[in-house]
């Protein structure tokens, strides 16, 4: 179907006024945001990104093309937090400016490779180095001082197996990867005809090397079932809500004798005190823990001292038995940025004043930890891997408790500040990877939902509760034995990426000063765009 000349140059115009081509650069790089849950429109991860590479391969200019790499990088990033807004107001703009300018080199990369009409080896080039550069923005913006992992285009296919299997073998990395490369893939089939042939290619190759994955990658082999049972007492405000809510805790706990437990689960912050200073509390909680048959892992954010005598705000995974404290206790190391700390407090401090940024910065732990179940599983003993809250998103956390041998990862939340958003359901999904990249089981806990439970290749084990569920769930939770190959070799697909990006600089940095020495300084003005990016042919046109 031809587009009428008419309609083709008024979009063009719109496209060459600034303003104009500002917004669609935003809602370009927002579009992918669909994908994430709640939407969960997985499909569209595929092609979200296509109107984005379009745009920037009609930039006039590589300063334009980085202008709208940087533009659709804001629309992304407000796109995916958008449920922070009522925390952090307007700041959520000015951090999203900031982290946006990550993708200003993406953008000018994408221009050097896509601009003018494409050659064959020009396409196969993108195929291989945009994937690679969206990739090193990935791993840029996941430091926890940058905010962390969450979003990455890889985690909005938590529910599709095939990607999960991927998962397994290089972890959300190479999911995000390969997303990328079948996007620019695409994108080239509306560029030149003789890019279309080498898209069809990539398309297949990507098709065929996950088929592969999903068919030889390693499994996890079932090595047992574990019972646990998450407590999720459901939104409690008002006055003395923390008392309240451990009351409401308590009373689903109760409600779980005889179900022949091995572990009992409280979302984060289920405990408001330090259990240490409070025998009372303690010995409540082991009462339970006699009742059910089971340990029960609680979640303390109060003050409190840690081993090296620290005196702060700690938020801690603890472990009740039947004799009281077991004496496990885990402190969260990795915090929320302006939820539980604020970066630069002597210069950020007035974001307190703006929302609901931390009064005061929380305390880290200082290492992970693994807890044993000795009773558990059967008499076999259980050990469990204990996260808190975004921990979740860090691929390198479950991986290196799985190494440590846990057996079963736990993840302890608290979502209800945003609890009609996106963000329950988002943080839930990220289960679904974690279980799968490290062939472990996962129980994501929280107090007011979404909780759920992942098996060791990703799939969901039961029904989830949702945000609107005050109860107690029962899940029997295969174990599995055996190691990934993500588990193994870690973060290998990053590694790659940054060596196809340096080899691919280094390619046109000779070619470029070979071009400047066959044209001489007179022709230096007029140099023709580069021929693994245009083809041999002028910057400014267009492939059919």
């Amino acid at each position: 179907m031809r587009i009428p000349a008419s309609r083709r140059e008024q979009g063009e115009r719109m496209l060459r006024s600034g303003l104009s081509r500002d917004c669609v650069a935003l809602l370009a790089g927002a579009l992918p945001a669909l994908a994430f849950p709640a939407p969960s429109l997985w499909w569209l991860a595929y092609v979200g990104l296509v109107p984005w590479l379009l745009l920037i391969r009609s930039a006039g200019t590589g300063r334009r093309a980085a202008l709208d790499g940087w533009l659709g990088g804001i629309g992304y990033l407000i796109a995916v937090h958008h449920w922070l807004m009522p925390s952090l107001h307007v700041f959520i703009v000015v951090l999203a400016a900031l982290l946006g300018l990550l993708w200003a080199p993406w953008g000018l990369l994408v221009f050097r490779i896509l601009r003018g009409p494409v050659s064959v080896a020009a396409a196969a080039a993108a195929i291989v180095v945009v994937p690679c550069g969206w990739l090193m923005i990935e791993l840029v913006r996941s430091w926890q001082g940058l905010g962390g992992p969450w979003g990455l285009l890889g985690a909005s296919q938590w529910e599709v197996a095939p990607a999960l299997r991927v998962a397994s073998v290089g972890g959300v990395w190479l999911v995000s990867l390969l997303v990328v490369a079948v996007n620019t893939a695409v994108a080239l089939l509306f560029v030149a005809a003789a890019a279309r042939t080498v898209a069809v290619v990539g398309i297949s190759v990507c098709a065929l090397a996950v088929g592969a994955m999903a068919q030889w990658a390693p499994r996890p082999e079932q090595s047992g079932v574990a019972r646990i049972a998450v407590v999720q007492p459901g939104l409690i405000t008002g006055p003395d809500s923390v008392g309240r809510r451990l009351a409401v805790g308590e009373r689903l706990t109760r409600s779980l004798a005889g179900r022949d437990l091995d572990l009992v689960v409280w979302g984060e912050s289920s405990v408001g005190v330090d259990l240490s200073r409070h025998p009372d509390v303690t010995a409540r909680i082991a009462a339970l823990s006699r009742r059910v048959g089971a340990d029960v892992l609680v979640n303390m954010d109060a003050r409190q001292t840690d081993g090296s005598r620290r005196a702060g705000i700690f938020k801690s995974a603890v472990l009740v038995g039947p004799g009281g404290l077991t004496g496990q206790r885990y402190d969260k190391m990795r915090l929320v940025p302006f939820g539980e700390y604020i970066p630069a407090r002597s210069v950020l401090g007035w974001a307190t004043s703006l929302g609901k940024a931390a009064g005061e910065d929380r305390l880290r732990g200082t290492h992970q930890v693994t807890m044993s179940l000795p009773g558990a599983a059967g008499g076999k003993g259980l050990r469990i891997g204990p996260l808190i809250c975004f921990e979740s998103a860090f691929p390198d956390m479950s991986r290196s408790l799985t190494r440590d041998g846990a057996q079963l990862l736990v993840a302890q939340s608290s979502t209800s500040t945003f609890q009609h958003s996106w963000a329950p359901e988002q943080h839930a999904s990220l289960g679904a990877l974690r279980a799968a990249e490290n062939g472990r089981p996962m129980v994501h806990a929280t107090l007011t939902g979404v909780s759920a439970v992942y098996g060791p290749q990703g799939e969901r084990i039961g029904a989830p509760l949702g945000t609107d569920t005050s109860g107690a769930a029962v899940f029997d939770v295969p174990l599995a034995s055996g190691t990934t190959l993500f588990v193994r070799l870690g973060d290998w697909p990053v590694q790659g990426a940054a060596v196809v990006l340096v080899a691919f600089c280094a390619f046109e940095g000779v070619r470029s000063l070979r071009r400047r020495d066959r044209v001489g300084p007179a022709g230096a003005k007029g140099d023709a765009a580069p021929v693994i990016a245009s083809g041999g042919g002028p910057a400014g046109r267009s492939g059919p």
